[in-house]
């Protein structure tokens, strides 16, 4: 592990105890006390670097306070252009950041965003309330507009600064008003989160150190057989999951011991956004709580989900219900497909300017496009036995898409993510192509082609709705 893995690890490994000391003070004291603790883990990490978050957020802030109309979308605009400057610094002769003030970057990034979004919710539904003399239905908005000192405690609350998950400013207000925190699941939730971090920290350091991703980049490489270079992706892409799960797993068990995002199960919390319901809670009777605002990474549904975008619901959740809830919505087109590759632009350019980035995720929409022509020409012909076929092929093809992607992410360079994809032949390139040609084919045309892609996505969308309502497994 690299220095810097070793800190991340570090900051994590001591949120999750400092979190139960958390239950036990007052709200306005736990806020001054998350502020104080995220600002002095920022100064330690960030050093000179921390000016740029704080002034971004003090940049939001006074966008807020000057026009809360057009709050959302200056605030996207000023947050993502400074993210151009801060990754574009050293043009002006300026010292980089460090890994640590990036990490800051990206999640102050998605806070602000949110924050305009809810101070802007709050205007609304309160002059509807005003209008119309009766009280909003809104589901659990804001009761009043944040102060600055509100904005910055928020911003630098200790939970989650760097590894995420990203939250909303309304969940962090309900964190601060708990009546009885001490009462809440902890221990068991938290634990039941851990069990498996070590197992994934083993594997990843063990494959890690016998496939390194260096390797990809000799010339040596390319004396390997195809299987041999085909097969590398696999484990690549196995290190960067097993990296991954026990980082947000960690993250999670942070939150869980402060006690951050737990709400009953009545209120049908999304990942990142909360509840979804309005509730209230009843004191002669017994609550049942979850954690699935905080719920960053779903391992289970992540490996054997079947379809590619289903597989994107289950990866960094809470940042794809901030993707889906203010950048989708605003996309520039009307075509499902056209509008899934514009989210995905928007997120390769919140993780970094690497080309990389950008040939893994404009590959999504072409596989989301690929699976929903054969899905509409094959898969709705074939009987129950050749539909459950048809879901393990789809599986595979759905895991090796991946594989094939995530070594644009890890890579970066444009050169050397085309140097491996031509050494594999750009065969996942291929067969999207030719999915979708054969598709278009057996379909009998572009129309139908669409109606199917319709149809998938209604689908996506009522299977979403029922995993809401019964929950599906996870590990």
């Amino acid at each position: 592990m690299s220095p810097d893995e070793l800190v991340y690890l570090g900051i994590l490994a001591a949120s999750i105890p400092v979190g139960f000391l958390f239950r036990y003070l007052s709200p306005p004291v736990k806020q001054g006390a998350a502020l104080f603790l995220g600002l002095s883990i920022t100064f330690a990490t960030c050093h000179i670097h921390t000016l740029h978050s704080l002034v971004t957020v003090i940049g939001t802030w006074i966008i807020i306070k000057s026009s809360w109309r057009h709050a959302p979308a200056l605030s996207l605009s000023w947050t993502f252009l400074y993210l151009l400057f801060f990754r574009l610094i050293t043009w002006f002769n300026l010292p980089p950041p460090t890994p640590f003030a990036n990490a800051v970057q990206l999640l102050l990034t998605l806070k602000m965003v949110s924050l305009a979004n809810e101070v802007y919710s709050f205007h609304v539904e309160k002059k509807k309330e005003v209008s119309s003399f009766a009280k909003s239905p809104v589901i659990v908005g804001l009761s009043e507009e944040p102060s600055f000192y509100d904005t910055l405690s928020y911003s630098y609350c200790y939970i989650g600064i760097m590894t995420g998950p990203f939250f909303r400013f309304q969940t962090f207000v309900d964190w601060l008003a708990q009546p009885s925190p001490l009462s809440l699941p902890g221990w068991v939730p938290c634990l039941q989160r851990l069990k498996l971090v070590p197992v994934y920290g083993a594997l990843f350091l063990a494959f890690n150190s016998i496939f390194p991703l260096a390797y990809v980049r000799t010339d040596d490489f390319l004396q390997e057989n195809f299987f041999f270079r085909f097969f590398y992706m696999v484990v690549v892409f196995f290190v960067f999951r097993m990296r991954f799960y026990s980082a947000w797993c960690g993250a999670e068990a942070g939150c869980i011991s402060a006690g951050l995002g737990c709400y009953p199960e009545k209120a049908l919390s999304k990942p990142g956004g909360g509840p979804t319901v309005n509730y209230s809670c009843d004191p002669t009777v017994e609550e049942t709580y979850d954690f699935k605002t905080i719920q960053n990474i779903d391992c289970y549904n992540t490996d054997f989900c079947v379809k590619v975008r289903h597989g994107m619901r289950y990866w960094n959740m809470t940042v794809q219900w901030w993707l889906h809830h203010y950048i989708y919505p605003n996309a520039p087109f009307k075509a499902y497909t056209l509008r899934a590759g514009w989210t995905m632009f928007i997120s390769a350019y919140w993780h970094g300017l690497h080309a990389g980035y950008y040939l893994s995720f404009l590959t999504i929409p072409l596989c989301i496009a690929a699976e929903s022509a054969m899905e509409a020409s094959v898969r709705a012909k074939l009987g129950p036995r050749g539909q459950n076929i048809f879901d393990w092929v789809h599986w595979f093809l759905k895991m090796r898409a991946y594989d094939y992607m995530c070594m644009g992410f890890v890579l970066l360079k444009a050169s050397d993510t085309i140097y491996y994809w031509m050494s594999i032949y750009f065969v996942i390139h291929i067969i999207a192509v030719f999915c979708i040609i054969l598709g278009r084919v057996l379909k009998g045309g572009k129309r139908e082609g669409r109606r199917g892609a319709k149809e998938d996505k209604s689908e996506g969308e009522k299977r979403e709705n029922v995993n809401q309502k019964t929950g599906e497994k996870t590990d």
